[in-house]
């Protein structure tokens, strides 16, 4: 009886303990492709932490395995599989390789190809890839990430930055690259500017998919005249099947974390004491910082709400509505944006026919801030803001002894100069197109395209400066006028494009053609009034003459067993702002590539997975200039100090203005050879090129001899100047689990430019700065970087410190004089570079993003206007940057022309830091919420004393809006 109780216990308990017993699955893991093991693939319990990898050999063992458990399979470059597992022992898996980064749509001029099949250098960046963190404007969304692209925004709100690829190609005409929003290139004249921040200010970065960004003239030929500085194709999102709902909502604080280094109060009163002793009495008791004064603590929030879906099942559509509110640290300075956008992207008669339409209605609303930096640096600190006494408004002005009025020529009050002027600016932006893509029926490799655009930018603008300001007071009339004007402005620009597209594919050979014309025309009508309250101020209206760009162009696409590409492309190019006998321009190119990874002798290897060589040419033509019409005869009508009088009648004149009658296309011809390449299924690739450009024909504003024209200087075709360099990007997936991946990017930039010959080999001296009259430090000279610093050599005392007004006498000439001036820097870095890391653990992400200048110069003259003993002793005290103790500098005029004030501007920069947690699934209707945080423009690491090194006026300080560090709150919701 006890050995029947005892196996009966026994039994019972065997039973559940058999019942719930884990098993091993052992297997291969092979290539699908080539048959090939492959070691490293990641195994793993679905929702659970159980895994493994594969070896050398590919064999794996996973133990611990449930029946009903689903076992997943991944690996980088091949598409994971998941198996349910139902007890077998033995599990070999085939991988198939996920060709979807290859095989990824590329926009290009009117058509898109694979990424596998490019032969230009063409980057693409889509959503995935976006920088986090304040993204107001669409550029920013790519910063850093792009080998030879290098973008540079100042510190205002919603700010205007200047993007170069490949350093832009010319000297005075527009280095600015073409913008296409959904195939309609947008106006990029500058106008926009008198209303909105900038060109892409108005346009929501939320509703943009990707980027194609066409760097070579191989790629960017296409759009001829407008190529020469590269082309960024925008792809904004369009409609799904599926219903989604995206809530994306930010908050964010900045402050201003660098000041100039100037002088404190009683830092001031102790500096006057020991310099002029007899004057310390006229200084102020206060203690104030006009620096600290004129920012404030900036809140920004960005708010944008999206709805895709298919009504009727039929008509893919999205809608999205998106409200930003961003202060700048500039007190009064403040941009606010409301976007409104709709697409629709239906397919009609058995998808034959392909809809696109895309509407985009924009409010833009800018308070723009007077530039008041400089005067903050200067004003006195020992003076304060309010003055009980003042008749303006209470703030403190220097005022005239006898009159109790402001004094003329001296310092106004910063602050009171920004709370006393209103610049408002309202603008309303119409944008979109409807394309039309029709594949025959009787002729299904024909296809007929129509794309119709429209942008329409209207601006109602006014500045208005308080009667009871400083500046507001006419001393003339002897009381408070202020000012107001206003102005309109109206641009309109028009397209139409058609083109015709015919693929073929005969055994291996895939023939794609492209022929097609192209008309876009741009109106300019601007109404400006004098000051509404002076009488006598007049009011002036300008209407340019309508711009109109027209274009026939052919392209063919050449593909051979998948392994061989060529592509050719010419555009015939006409622009109204050349005269008859030059308006027409010719804009060739072509491009090869060559496949290697699929030849025979690489195809079965396990370490090289890609490997392509791109050889490219084209030429791509510069039109794009301020004097838009300089072949015309044009007259001007007389200000009031160009007016006769004669018998007591005003007579007006009209004055002549600059002609060229023979100004024609800046011509820029380019050649490319790239390496694209990946290893290990493409768990590291990238890419590398190198390129050189020579333009042409260079349009640029030179000296004209005197009584040869109605202006001493104009734009003319002057010369040529080549700008070569190397690129290189590389993207590593370090780690690549199912609950763990860590993806490093990183690119650099390597660029020379040099003027190869100017007419008559003549410098030009270029680029004003303060602190003289007719004073320039840049020089354009053949040999020469353009924009190249031009100064005297500073000579130094035994203890290193410069010695005032003491400069080398460098062609021994015993005269110190302009031939003395030498080549000391350049405005542009040699090398730029970016990185980019993004990890992510279960539901956590964690991004950030660098940058980095290396080479190239600045000159810091904020010290060198100020930083002199003569400038602190005018009329009224003025600060000065408390680097004067270094020098001790009195006031020579020379002084600001010394190479002392050239710096190194080299910087590394960490632009973003991000982390964020997502939850999935929560409840109903939640499929994901992510919350985040991130700084923005955490620190900078430089020698530059200034404020920053990172300007946009070819490296010259003149002070500038600065960047603040942003603190930064996020939520993403998904339906």
């Amino acid at each position: 009886m006890k050995t029947f109780t005892k196996s009966a216990l026994f039994l019972f308990w065997f039973l559940p303990m058999s019942f719930f017993a884990q098993s091993v699955v052992e297997g291969t893991i092979t290539d699908a492709g080539n048959g090939q093991p492959i070691p490293g693939v990641n195994i793993i319990v679905k929702e659970s932490t159980n895994g493994t990898s594969s070896d050398f050999d590919g064999a794996y063992s996973l133990p611990n395995i449930n029946t009903g458990d689903i076992i997943v399979f991944s690996y980088v470059g091949f598409v994971a599989q998941e198996i349910p597992y139902d007890g077998q022992t033995s599990l070999d898996i085939a991988l198939e390789e996920d060709a979807a980064e290859l095989e990824q749509v590329v926009v290009v001029g009117y058509g898109s190809t694979r990424k596998k099949d490019l032969t230009g250098s063409v980057a693409l960046i889509t959503t995935k890839d976006f920088n986090t963190g304040n993204n107001v404007t669409a550029e920013n969304l790519f910063n850093g990430k792009i080998a030879g692209v290098s973008i540079n925004t100042n510190g205002g709100p919603a700010a205007n930055s200047e993007i170069r690829i490949r350093g832009g190609a010319s000297l005075n005409a527009s280095n600015d690259p073409l913008i296409v929003i959904d195939g309609l290139p947008l106006n990029d004249s500058g106008d926009l500017a008198n209303g909105s921040r900038s060109i892409l200010s108005a346009i929501n970065p939320n509703d943009i998919e990707s980027f194609s960004i066409l760097k070579d003239a191989s790629a960017a030929a296409i759009y001829g005249n407008r190529g020469a500085n590269g082309v960024i194709i925008i792809t904004t999102k369009k409609g799904k099947k599926k219903l989604q709902i995206s809530l994306n909502s930010k908050t964010s604080i900045t402050r201003a974390n660098e000041t100039v280094d100037v002088f404190s109060a009683d830092e001031y009163r102790a500096f006057i004491a020991q310099n002029l002793p007899a004057r310390v009495a006229e200084l102020g008791t206060a203690s104030t910082d006009w620096q600290d004064e004129i920012y404030r603590t900036a809140f920004s929030t960005d708010h944008n709400l999206s709805v895709s879906g298919s009504l009727m099942d039929a008509l893919p559509t999205r809608i999205s509505i998106g409200r930003a509110d961003q202060e700048g640290l500039r007190k009064t300075s403040k941009f606010e944006r409301t976007t409104t956008s709709l697409s629709l992207n239906p397919k009609l008669f058995d998808n034959h026919l392909k809809i696109d339409v895309n509407a985009n209605l924009n409010f833009e609303k800018n308070r723009f801030a007077p530039g008041v930096e400089g005067a903050a640096i200067t004003f006195d600190p020992t003076q304060p803001v309010f003055d009980a006494n003042s008749p303006y408004d209470g703030f403190f002005e220097y005022r005239d002894a006898t009159t109790g009025f402001a004094s003329g020529n001296v310092q106004r009050n910063p602050l009171a100069e920004l709370l006393q002027t209103r610049e408002i600016a309202n603008v309303r932006r119409y944008f979109g197109n409807i394309k039309l893509d029709y594949q025959l029926h009787f002729f299904p490799d024909l296809r007929a395209i129509v794309n119709l655009g429209l942008d329409d930018s209207e601006t109602d603008r006014f500045k208005e400066v308080s009667t009871q300001s400083a500046l507001g007071f006419n001393a003339t009339q002897g009381e408070f006028l202020g000012s107001k004007t206003d102005t309109d402005l109206l641009i309109k620009n028009r397209l139409l494009d058609a083109y015709l597209t015919y693929t073929k594919t005969l055994n291996r050979l895939d023939i794609e053609a492209t022929g097609g014309y192209s008309y876009q025309k741009f109106d300019f009508d601007r109404f400006e009034t004098g000051n509404q309250r002076d009488p006598g101020s007049a009011s002036e209206r300008t209407i340019d003459p309508d711009q109109v760009l027209l274009a026939y162009f052919a392209r063919t696409n050449l593909k051979y067993n998948d392994k061989y590409f060529l592509s050719a492309s010419i555009r015939r190019d006409g622009t109204s702002r050349f005269g008859e006998n030059n308006r027409w321009g010719y804009f060739p190119s072509a491009s090869f590539g060559w496949q290697i990874s699929e030849e025979n002798f690489l195809k079965n290897s396990t370490v090289l997975s890609n490997l392509k060589l791109r050889l490219g040419y084209g030429i791509t033509g510069q039109q794009d200039i301020s004097q838009a019409y300089a072949y015309l005869e044009r007259y001007r009508r007389s200000s009031p100090l160009t007016q006769y009088i004669l018998d007591g009648n005003v007579i007006n004149i009209v004055q002549p203005q600059f002609r060229n009658e023979n100004i024609e296309w800046e011509k820029i011809t380019e050649y490319n050879i790239g390496l694209d390449y990946g290893f290990f299924k493409n768990r590291i690739s990238g890419a590398i090129d190198v390129f050189r450009k020579e333009s042409d024909d260079l349009l640029s504003e030179a000296p004209i001899p005197d009584a040869a024209n109605f202006s001493n200087q104009g734009f003319q075709n002057i010369g040529k100047f080549t700008t070569q360099g190397i690129e290189f990007t590389i993207n590593a997936n370090i780690i690549q689990k199912s609950d763990f991946n860590w993806n490093v990017s990183y690119n650099a930039t390597y660029i020379d430019r040099e003027i190869g010959n100017l007419a008559f080999n003549q410098d030009i001296l270029t680029t004003d700065i303060d602190g003289g009259t007719g004073n320039t430090i840049q020089i354009q000279r053949q040999g020469e970087a353009p924009y190249s610093f031009f100064t005297y050599a500073q000579i130094y005392d035994d203890q290193g410190n410069p010695i005032e007004g003491a400069y080398a006498d460098l062609n021994n000439d015993g005269i110190i004089n302009n031939n003395d001036r030498y080549i000391s820097g350049k405005g542009t870095p040699d090398l730029i570079m970016g990185l980019q890391s993004n990890l992510n653990y279960k539901n956590f992400d964690f991004s950030f993003s660098m940058r980095s200048n290396i080479g190239g110069e600045i000159y810091n003259n904020v010290n060198s206007k100020n930083a002199q003993l003569g400038n602190a002793f005018r009329t009224v005290f003025s600060n000065t940057p408390s680097s004067i103790v270094d020098t001790n500098f009195q006031n020579t005029p020379d002084v600001i022309l010394s190479d002392y004030y050239i710096e190194d501007a080299s910087f590394l920069r960490m632009d973003n830091i991000t982390l964020g947690y997502t939850l999935h699934n929560i409840m109903k209707g939640v499929s994901s919420l992510r919350l985040w945080t991130g700084v923005q423009n955490a620190f900078i690491i430089t020698d530059y004393s200034g404020l920053d090194p990172e300007i946009q006026n070819n490296g010259v300080d003149k002070t500038i809006f600065p960047r603040g560090r942003t603190l930064l709150f996020g939520l993403n919701y998904k339906y």
